[in-house]
């Protein structure tokens, strides 16, 4: 009989289960893929658009959402569109990204750290403004690199999307947190951070300041969190210190994924909903999901992911050949 043994692994904060494969022999090839490159015609937009020779902000779409619950809802909204005003419009969210200085198409862990914790800190202001402005819900963070990760450019940049709604991964982990706190007493991410250290099995990388660990109900194969030791909900408080430290530890991370012959990937922030406080219950954190394979039947026929390689291995793995021409050599 071939291997494939699923082990069902619950997710502690949202309570979702994870099918992962943990009796097949480790293949590296079968992970190793290299981030494609998009075709732009050689011409990239963001390297001259806005003008400007550092990091700047472009926005793409200034009325990308509107909410629509059922078919009845659409033919509605296609009958009032035309009269809705412009500053109306607007509060249904928009599309903007924080794009590195011109030429710069180098993979987020190549590049320096100031300019790096520029990028953030430019995320950090478009959360308060976000928030003083006070018309949508949540501002989604995306880096997405490589064409299979469904970037549309090769530039290093932070996609923003003012969201008018509160996504549904990111609701779940908000009220799954809530509900941990009530039963345990603590925030479950601030746990994470003090155990994760202690086990060992899923570790890839520590400061003072922040943990990267693979989770233990991993959804994606060599996915990675790195969640700060400082509890905190809204990202638009993080202090400059916190910019700094988040800053290497993405890059840290993802020079150890580099490993995989520089994969594609999505690289996500969770943060508090920009009206509702939870700070008490929630905590910021990124996350890294690499592109590594298609998503089956199973999957879309269940809900369930699988991931074929447990968090576990998939540790062993980065600590063995991720360093090499990797972390060792950031600039």
């Amino acid at each position: 009989m071939s291997a494939g043994l699923f082990e069902l692994r619950r997710d502690m904060i949202t309570g979702w289960w994870v099918a992962t494969v943990v009796d097949r022999q480790f293949q590296r090839g079968r992970f190793s893929l290299a981030a494609a490159a998009v075709d732009d015609g050689d011409a990239c937009q963001n390297c001259t658009q806005p003008p400007g020779d550092g990091v700047r902000v472009r926005t793409l779409k200034d009325y990308a959402f509107h909410v629509v619950g059922a078919q009845d809802d659409a033919r509605e909204m296609e009958r009032s569109l035309a009269q809705v005003a412009m500053s109306q419009a607007r509060a249904a969210g928009s599309w903007r990204t924080i794009v590195a200085p011109p030429g710069e198409h180098r993979p987020l862990q190549a590049v320096g750290s100031e300019m790096l914790q520029t990028m953030l800190s430019r995320v950090r202001q478009a959360f308060l403004e976000a928030q003083q402005v006070g018309q949508t819900e949540y501002l989604q963070v995306v880096q997405n690199w490589g064409a299979q990760a469904g970037a549309r450019t090769n530039h290093l940049c932070l996609d923003l999307y003012d969201l008018p709604q509160i996504p549904h991964r990111v609701a779940e982990e908000i009220g799954g947190a809530a509900r941990f706190v009530i039963r345990e007493g603590e925030c479950p991410y601030c746990r994470l951070v003090r155990e994760e250290p202690r086990n060992g099995t899923r570790m890839i990388w520590e400061d003072e300041a922040n943990v990267a660990f693979a989770p233990y109900a991993s959804r994606s194969p060599f996915e990675v969190w790195v969640v700060p030791r400082r509890h905190a909900a809204d990202f638009g408080t993080a202090s400059d210190a916190d910019i700094a430290s988040a800053a290497e530890a993405l890059r840290q991370v993802l020079a150890r994924l580099a490993c995989l012959d520089g994969p594609p990937h999505n690289l996500v922030l969770h943060a508090a909903p920009l009206r509702e406080r939870v700070d008490a219950t929630y905590h910021w954190h990124w996350e890294v999901h690499p592109r590594l394979r298609e998503i089956a039947g199973l999957e879309l026929g269940t809900g369930l992911p699988v991931n074929p390689v447990s968090p576990e291995e998939a540790v062993e793995q980065l600590l063995r050949y991720g360093t090499a021409g990797g972390a060792a050599d950031l600039p």
